[in-house]
């Protein structure tokens, strides 16, 4: 049986929809399908626009946003797709705050949808440090359909997982 890590926390039948796809063969067809296109948001500078808009466009009074990058660093065993961080420093007798996002730089090529979850997701940490429902809330706010794509997501990391073990295999 197929070990499933980024699915684990997800009903046992939907997991067994995924394992259906990965025996037939079928689980990339079913992504390209759902997710045909990648997004175009290459660089650190179009990213940090990118994330700028949608703050802008849902989370006015959040703190301000001091840097977002890719970053080839993150590691998804921990689970970290993105990152948000505040860097605190102290300036002339003043604590200064930086906040910080960074995304997984393997989602250069994901679909714009998946692109634009991990942003919502790492923007809603700015007025929810926590996973509840009201993150989640907030989420599904300014991407509706949030709790699909986040699976889809980790339909995509687990469809990878196997495309680099099949590689590793050649």
């Amino acid at each position: 049986m197929t070990a499933l890590k980024y699915l684990q926390a997800y009903p046992v039948a939907l997991q067994q929809q995924v394992r259906q796809l990965i025996v037939e063969d079928r689980l990339g067809e079913y992504l390209s399908g759902r997710y045909p296109h990648k997004h175009a948001v290459q660089s650190d500078k179009a990213l940090y626009s990118y994330a700028l808009e949608l703050k802008q466009e849902y989370l006015r009074n959040a703190p301000a946003i001091d840097k977002v990058l890719f970053d080839n660093r993150l590691d998804l065993t921990h689970r970290a797709l993105g990152l948000h961080t505040t860097v605190s420093r102290v300036q002339g007798g003043k604590l200064k705050a930086k906040k910080e996002i960074r995304i997984a730089s393997l989602f250069k090529e994901a679909a714009p949808e998946f692109l634009r979850m991990i942003v919502v997701h790492e923007l809603a940490h700015f007025k929810e440090s926590e996973h509840n429902k009201a993150f989640y809330k907030l989420c599904e706010h300014m991407l509706p359909g949030y709790h699909q794509l986040e699976f889809d997501l980790r339909v995509y990391l687990t469809w990878r997982d196997l495309q680099a073990r099949a590689g590793a295999a050649d």
